[in-house]
């Protein structure tokens, strides 16, 4: 009867532990589209053992059966490091790639044409031009180009500045969401902790959502994690802590009050004086942006890439200038702006326009230093009224005025009102080209002298809108309400028209003395600048493009073998399924068998 009541507990140990797998594999089932859901498979035990009799030898023991052991979440831990190491890599080039892309279209598709194509224009005006400067045809036609060309480099700079809003936003929304995964993470570790503290039951569906956040956080940023022996994760971010035993760092976002770009920071690492209005005495940014690298291991997260493809403000051609106006080095160039896909190519961009632009003016209002003016003179001052109605005295050292520049009224041109000084063609929003000044001498014969002169207003570098600049540009007015205003005709004799001029005007576009960038080597000229350009920018993107491309293949075949792991296979469960059917039914039609024959036991007796 103890054998036959024994066999009653192996045969529904073996209901049980089919009844399990069923209820595991119908759970696998039912998940298997469900994201981060992490297969789960059961691993049965022997149950206890009886002792039979008391042999000192070959002693026999009477098992019970089996039980289910534990249910195993199964994971592999190093394939999702490395499945997480490759994502924040991946997700770092898609990111820089995506920007690169965007300046191609900027300057492919410029409502509807090629940027290529206004520069062409625009030389082919200055050709015709150089026919006949007198013909109003030629003159009307400078203007249009002009016009055309200016509204289109300064639409390509607004799409610029508009993808580096679109950019600032996908920050913004990154950073809120690695906020919102370091709480939702904190949560899931107090209630795993909770479930899982008296070792009975693993917290398993809390366990898949959170490994699904941690996959997710890995895109955004670097990251490393490892799990106590208390089932709590410990996370870090760039090499500082973001979630502890207790609770999480929060992502501070301090925002720019004049281009409204947000860099994130470290509150807790940080001098805050205000948070109600963002000031910080000090702050710890979160990302280094220097010296990127896969030997490193920098080269990882979308909100760095993101970063970097912003930059820090908006830029012109001030962003190769250091603050006396000298072109920066090519090592402080590839340190600073060079890292920026769009603050560099908005910097390239400025820099054409601003020597084309001021090579014009140059030329159809021609400058000379004040000394060549003079001649041989001493004791120079000079006076004039500032734009704010004030009477400004100068008395320059003989070294300081022999630089100060004014019209060359010796060899300038006029247009059809004979009127000096003569217009340039782009003008500055902040201030005009001139400055009526009195100038005050001892000429070579030792006479008091005075001269009036046309003081050129040097480029602010503090005021962009005293520069020659895409954001402060504009056609000359004046010309457009009358073409015939373009200086033309030799000043000393304006009956004749001035040849030279046109001649040269379109000869600054065969010259071959413009650089790039700080770090370009290979002069060109206004012709070749956009294809250098394009090239320049082609080659990056084929940089990022192959190696997005190269990180998206080992990517998806770590993740191919992870999901060999963790993912669900219908057929497969279905198979495993039709296993514990089978085990139940045998185990059912067994306990039928013992129960018989008990029955047939005791009613016998």
């Amino acid at each position: 009867m103890a054998n036959s009541f024994g066999s009653l507990y192996v045969g529904a140990s073996g209901l049980q532990s089919a009844s399990h797998g069923l209820n595991t594999t119908a759970n696998n089932l039912s998940n298997v589209n469900t994201e981060g859901y992490v297969r789960e498979q059961v691993v049965y035990e022997d149950r206890d053992y009886r002792k039979i009799g008391n042999a000192s030898v070959s002693t026999q023991y009477a098992g019970l059966g089996v039980q289910v052991g534990t249910i195993v979440h199964a994971r592999d831990i190093f394939l999702d490091k490395a499945y997480r190491s490759e994502n924040g890599r991946y997700s770092f080039y898609s990111a820089s790639s995506e920007a690169v892309q965007e300046v191609q279209t900027q300057l492919q598709e410029t409502q509807g044409e090629a940027f290529k194509q206004a520069i062409a224009d625009f030389e082919e005006a200055f050709e015709e031009f150089a026919k006949d400067p007198s013909d109003t045809v030629y003159q009307n036609l400078v203007l249009q180009k002009a016009s055309l060309f200016l509204s289109r480099a300064q639409a390509v700079e607004d799409g610029f500045e508009d993808y580096q809003t679109i950019i600032n936003s996908k920050i913004t929304e990154d950073l809120n969401t690695i906020n919102d995964i370091g709480e939702k993470i904190v949560d899931l570790n107090k209630r795993i902790q909770a479930i899982e503290a008296a070792g009975v039951e693993k917290a398993m569906d809390l366990r898949d959502t959170r490994d699904l956040l941690l996959d997710k956080l890995s895109g955004l940023t670097k990251m490393s994690y490892r799990e106590d022996y208390n089932g709590i994760v410990h996370v870090d971010i760039e090499g500082v802590e973001f979630i502890d035993e207790n609770n999480f760092y929060e992502v501070g976002i301090l925002r720019d009050k004049k281009t409204g770009f947000v860099t994130p920071y470290w509150p807790q690492l940080s001098d805050i004086v205000s948070k109600e209005d963002e000031s910080l005495n000090t702050y710890y940014p979160i990302f280094n942006l220097g010296n990127i690298s896969a030997e490193r291991d920098t080269d990882k997260g979308e909100i760095k890439a993101l970063l970097l493809a912003r930059g820090d403000s908006w830029s012109n051609f001030l962003g190769y200038c250091d603050s006396e106006g000298n072109q920066i080095s090519s090592a402080d160039y590839e340190d600073g702006i060079s890292n920026s896909i769009m603050m560099n190519s908005e910097a390239e961009l400025d820099t054409l326009i601003h020597r084309l632009v001021t090579e014009i003016n140059d030329i159809y209002s021609p400058l000379t230093s004040m000394s060549s003016a003079l001649g041989n003179v001493s004791n120079v001052s000079y006076s004039y009224v500032d734009e704010n109605g004030n009477q400004v005295n100068v008395a320059p050292t003989a070294d300081e005025w022999k630089n100060v520049r004014v019209l060359d009224e010796a060899n300038c041109s006029v247009g059809s009102d004979g009127e000096l000084p003569p217009r340039e063609l782009f003008v500055r929003n902040g201030c005009a080209r001139y400055t009526v000044a009195t100038v005050t001498y001892t000429d070579e014969n030792n006479v008091a002298q005075t001269k009036q002169v046309y003081l050129y207003n040097e480029e602010d570098l503090t005021d962009t809108a005293k520069c020659y600049t895409l954001k402060s540009l504009t056609v000359n007015e004046d010309l457009i309400k009358q073409e015939s205003y373009i200086p033309n005709k030799v000043y000393k004799d304006q009956t004749q028209v001035d040849m030279k001029l046109g001649q040269n005007l379109s000869a600054i576009w065969n010259k071959t003395d413009f650089n790039l960038n700080p770090s370009d080597t290979t002069p060109c000229g206004y012709n070749g600048f956009y294809v250098k350009w394009i090239g320049e920018i082609a080659n990056t993107g084929s940089v990022y493009s192959t190696t997005e491309k190269s990180l998206e293949g080992t990517k998806e075949e770590i993740e191919f073998s992870r999901q060999g792991v963790i993912g669900v296979s219908s057929d497969e469960e279905l198979t495993i399924m039709i296993k514990y059917q089978s085990a139940y039914n045998a185990a059912s039609r067994y306990i039928n068998v013992v129960n018989e024959m008990i029955e047939h036991l005791l009613t016998t007796l």
